[in-house]
């Protein structure tokens, strides 16, 4: 375990020898908007962890004035303290985000992670007062972030009358952005752990893409998906036609991994943050939704494509209304969504218990229904617009549909009360589908977004017709745009089958560091296998792990680094090619922290047995150097692609692991006998697990990874 460091602040500051690159680098301690702070709560509160066991610890909320920020800070007892804090960065700040992690539990809970392992905790509302009115100045976001960080070292140092305390702040996803503005602009951090990132160019263009591909390959996810798992063809284009097989070709140039289309194989279709997103865009640039339909080279002007065929706009009659019967407002309890991939909801007003009847509902075969806009052409509510939810066919022809908003002055209460029989409205998916294809005309100048090359001509300049503005530049949310010029050590964590953010992202960054740097010697990349965008523990099923267990591992690591000099793993060893990350094969070579595993039936991929016919699976593992030893393996002869809250009923089969050493490679081996009594295509998973001290009781710190087989049974 590391121990606390012996220099005070001003020391700390002669240490410092990055680069600024000409830039201003903001000092939050000279800023007087931050000098007004208050302390409304400091008491003693405990946390339990999974066997009900009770650890201490000292609360502290308060905030600043003038910027209406508000913090809270959990600091463990003085005989656990090590001398740093960890302090995340919400994607999406709301007024009372400060106070999100209090409903964290298990290995999600980071509070008591932090306790455990001698950090105090650090969240705030980054000075958001209201979650759905524009902020005037984003930079607040990262300056009072900074504020927070250098009132939580004060603290720290009148309570445990030690010497500076080390910061890591870190966050993914839209936190991932406040992360990276907070270390190229502030000398607050000392390490910072940034994880699923976008870049500059993402937004909304990663997520508009991904919807695009929902709908022109909608009906041909389960063949995509059947080629690309264990014991398929490999040729994820075999039976597609020649739209669809377009479209899977631009988005896998694009970014988007193909494995990460399995939800959508078995019909679990999103939206993921497009509905939050859409409104900014109609804003800044509303002549795109015309001229999508309109202008040539766009796909709406060409009356064959796909666009074209999905359109809908139709125009029904209101039978009946019912208005939602719950508050809207909630509880009164903050809203505890937090993470990466639920934190934009709050964004969103749910239809609850409410909806609209009509006296009939639009015909037609394979309709695209998603991203329906509602708008109310009579009555009382005219003008007003929601969005379609579900539709459920009633008698006659006739139905029902469910409805929610985004955020607004208005509830769904006062638009819908407004609505009576008779009232006409129009469902139209014009908008939603012109905004799938807007990365197209967003081909950015900056030719090391490679990903964009399909739509450039050979001297690098678009082929296709553009709007004015790249509009991710300023969908980060802090007010700037990502240099590289990192003012503190930095690992990154990046998922290989991110469905949100392209996994190129991170080599993106990569390369503008040692573009601002001359160098990555302070800059750690892992990329890991089999994890999709989300950041809690839930987040598994019989197709994907999750990550949180290497995040944490790497804010520990972060905390050797910067605290005594240890260094950290080396980057996982991969290539790029096209939109797409390649990792090396061999996980020895691959280095990073997490293991390999390749899982065989009858020493293949895909193995043909007979009803009641005993086979093997063996699992056998790979731990990159000093990344650890395994820990678990554990086998599920069922395959299951949901998600259940909490993760029950998965991988039940226990594998002895036998852990195992040749020429230094730590490795492990673990074996079981199964049969299955139902002939047909099965599909058997292993889930392993690692961990950097061997030790299978860290529920924080596993590393996770899986793999497949396809058994034929006859």
């Amino acid at each position: 375990m590391w121990t606390a460091g012996t220099e005070d602040f001003t020391q700390h500051q002669k240490r410092r020898k990055y680069k600024t690159m000409g830039k201003q680098i903001y000092h939050v301690l000279e800023d007087p908007d931050y000098q007004d702070s208050y302390i409304d709560i400091d008491e003693t509160r405990t946390r339990k962890n999974a066997k009900g066991e009770e650890t201490a610890y000292r609360y502290i909320h308060g905030g600043f004035r003038k910027k209406a920020v508000k913090f809270s800070i959990h600091f463990p007892d003085p005989e656990q303290y090590r001398g740093v804090f960890f302090q995340y960065l919400s994607p999406f700040p709301g007024p009372d985000e400060e106070m999100a992690a209090f409903a964290a539990t298990g290995a999600d809970d980071v509070i008591l992670f932090s306790i455990l392992h001698g950090a105090y905790f650090v969240e705030s509302n980054m000075g958001v007062k209201d979650m759905f009115a524009p902020d005037p100045d984003e930079t607040v976001r990262w300056k009072s972030s900074a504020a927070v960080a250098e009132f939580s070292r004060k603290k720290a140092m009148e309570i445990y009358s030690c010497s500076r305390p080390a910061g890591i702040v870190y966050g993914g996803s839209g936190g991932g952005y406040k992360t990276m503005a907070c270390i190229e602009n502030t000398d607050a951090w000392d390490g910072a752990v940034p994880y699923v990132i976008g870049t500059p160019a993402s937004l909304p263009n990663t997520i508009t893409m991904h919807v695009q591909g929902e709908r022109v390959l909608r009906n041909a996810f389960p063949k995509i998906l059947d080629h690309l798992d264990a014991g398929g063809s490999g040729d994820m284009y075999e039976g597609l036609d020649r739209d669809e097989a377009d479209m899977l070709r631009e988005l896998t140039s694009m970014g988007i991994p193909p494995l990460a289309w399995y939800p959508e194989a078995k019909g679990q279709f999103s939206d993921l943050s497009l509905p939050v997103l859409m409104p900014g865009i109609k804003r800044m640039d509303p002549g795109y939704f015309s001229d999508f339909w309109t202008v040539p080279g766009y796909m709406g002007a060409d009356p064959k494509s796909s666009a074209s065929k999905d359109r809908l706009q139709f125009e029904g009659t209101v039978k009946s209304v019912r208005l939602p019967e719950q508050e809207e407002n909630g509880n009164g309890e903050p809203d505890s969504r937090s993470g990466v991939d639920d934190a934009w909801k709050k964004m969103i007003a749910e239809g609850k218990d409410s909806w609209i009847e009509l006296e009939r509902l639009p015909e037609g075969k394979n309709l695209y229904m998603r991203g329906v806009s509602v708008t109310f052409e009579s009555g009382s509510a005219a003008g007003k617009q929601l969005m379609m939810d579900q539709v459920y066919p009633g008698e006659n022809g006739g139905g029902y549909i469910t409805v929610s908003m985004g955020g607004s002055g208005e509830t769904l209460r006062d638009i819908l009360s407004g609505v009576k029989p008779g009232d006409r409205l129009t469902l139209d998916n014009s908008d939603y589908i012109a905004i799938q294809s807007y990365y197209r005309h967003q081909v950015p100048a900056d030719l090391s977004f490679h990903a964009w090359d399909q739509f450039r001509k050979e001297d690098g300049t678009p082929a296709l017709p553009q709007r004015q503005n790249v509009m991710g530049y300023s969908f980060t949310g802090t007010g700037t745009v990502q240099d590289g010029n990192i003012q503190c050590r930095v690992i990154m964590i990046q998922a290989l089958m991110d469905e949100s953010t392209c996994p190129w992202s991170a080599d993106w960054y990569r390369g503008k560091v040692i573009e601002s740097r001359g160098n990555e010697d302070d800059y750690r990349l892992y990329y890991m296998q089999r994890c999709m965008h989300g950041d809690v523990t839930w987040l598994e099923n019989n197709m994907s792990v999750n990550y949180k267990g290497a995040l944490f591992q790497a804010l520990l690591d972060m905390a050797a680094w910067v605290m005594e000099g240890k260094e950290p793993l080396r980057t996982t060893v991969y290539r790029r090619s096209g939109g797409q990350i390649e990792e090396e094969p061999d996980a020895a070579r691959r280095r990073g922290m997490q293991a390999g595993v390749r899982l065989t039936v009858n020493g293949e991929k895909c193995a043909h047995v007979r009803a009641g016919e005993e086979f093997t699976l063996k699992a056998e593992m790979t731990m990159p150097e000093n990344a650890g030893e395994i820990t678990s393996a554990r086998f599920d002869l069922n395959d299951n692609w949901t998600y259940s809250v909490p993760a029950q009923g998965l991988f039940p089969i226990e594998g002895e692991v036998k852990r195992t050493e040749k020429d230094g490679v730590h490795g492990a081996v673990s074996e079981i006998n199964c049969k299955y009594e139902e002939p047909g295509v099965h599909f058997a998973s292993v889930r392993i697990t690692s961990q950097r001290d061997g030790d299978a009781d860290d529920i924080f710190t596993q590393v996770c990874n899986l793999d497949r087989v396809r058994i034929i049974v006859e």
